[in-house]
């Protein structure tokens, strides 16, 4: 009976490994065939299945680079920031250090005074899944001052300025999409744990993941590559400042594959904390959302989602709970379009 029980142990693994790599030499070639067609944008792909990673990568650091992109190499995960900001509020939860529908009053750093028709309105589960009405930053006028570095003026004196000065909320309970919000959830952190949010990531995610290529503050390593901006210029990468918990982490193809393994392996508190950011906030006729976190469901699949924009890279990560699979996608140019298509073209043809 025990050799019979190894025997088809052994079996179910080499079927589940065999399924992975199928699935990857599909998703490597349409990885493939996307640079060949746009070949001045380089491509960096983890994928997850059944607890296996598999990469593929594309293309060169930069243009006048002889270095080819690899799993290791390092790119702006921009608004992926976020489900790691949604995930230490869950775990923040999870620790009693918070409540998701606490109001937001308390938890505020000294000099925020909310006017008194917002007091005891806005929840921290408000802020994670957009839907708090408050004023955002203008990005427009900050890229007009700025466009290399358009985040660069944001300070918490100016953040303060915004809230205290709002006297109303003309779409709480609505979505829209807010840098602002998880700004503050990165300072909500800081109260709670009475460390800056840079320690806290590294404590609670980096650390314990031994993601040893997710940089905060420096990043100025050997394997980064060149972010382009959507007309084919150098963009710089964004400096770390109060936004960071809103999108200034980067990170590598295997460090986000290993943070999706952590998110698909029970037994960990990184895991509890995403079943966590996985329950619907926010409900509309457009979208589902959790904490931080796209929910998208067809007849088959429930997909959880967020894709990153910075001033010169694109990216997107995506997983499938029930299946078990996990997929982080990586571009070195400001590209939404290319990246969704190349999701939606691997999603369509092989993951459904």
């Amino acid at each position: 009976m025990k050799t019979s029980t190894a025997f088809f142990f052994a079996l179910f693994f080499i079927s589940s490994f065999a399924f992975g790599q199928n699935f990857f030499k599909k998703i490597d070639s349409l990885v493939k065939d996307n640079y060949q067609k746009n070949p001045d944008v380089s491509i960096s792909v983890g994928f997850i299945s059944s607890n296996k990673k598999y990469y593929t990568a594309y293309g060169k650091l930069s243009k006048e680079s002889s270095a080819d992109v690899n799993k290791n190499s390092l790119f702006e995960i921009a608004s992926i920031t976020k489900i790691l900001t949604s995930n230490l509020i869950a775990q923040a939860v999870i620790e009693k250090k918070l409540k998701a529908d606490d109001y937001i009053d308390s938890y505020l750093p000294a000099g925020y005074v909310l006017q008194k028709n917002l007091k005891n309105k806005i929840k921290i589960s408000d802020l994670a899944s957009h839907q708090s009405g408050l004023p955002d930053i203008d990005f427009g006028k900050l890229i007009e001052l700025n466009p290399q570095q358009p985040v660069s003026s944001v300070t918490a004196q100016t953040l303060t300025e915004i809230i205290n000065e709002c006297s109303e909320l003309k779409d709480y309970g609505k979505y829209r999409y807010s840098t602002i919000g998880y700004t503050l959830l990165g300072q909500i952190l800081e109260k709670v744990y009475g460390k800056s949010y840079d320690e806290i990531i590294h404590e609670k995610l980096i650390n314990p993941l031994k993601m040893t290529n997710t940089l905060t503050k420096d990043f100025n390593v050997k394997n980064k590559t060149t972010a382009y901006n959507p007309d084919g210029g150098v963009q710089e990468f964004f400096q770390w400042n109060i936004t960071a918990s809103a999108g200034l982490v980067k990170s590598t193809a295997y460090d986000m594959t290993t943070y999706l393994k952590a998110v698909l392996t029970k037994g960990n508190p990184i895991y509890e904390a995403a079943l966590m950011t996985e329950k619907i906030y926010y409900k509309d006729e457009k979208r589902e959302m959790g904490l931080g976190t796209n929910i998208s469901t067809d007849e088959q699949n429930t997909i959880y989602l967020k894709s990153g924009d910075s001033m010169g890279q694109s990216s997107i990560i995506c997983y499938n709970r029930a299946k078990n699979w996990g997929i982080i996608i990586l571009l070195n140019q400001r590209n939404s379009k290319m990246r969704q298509n190349l999701l939606n073209d691997i999603y369509e043809k092989i993951l459904k």
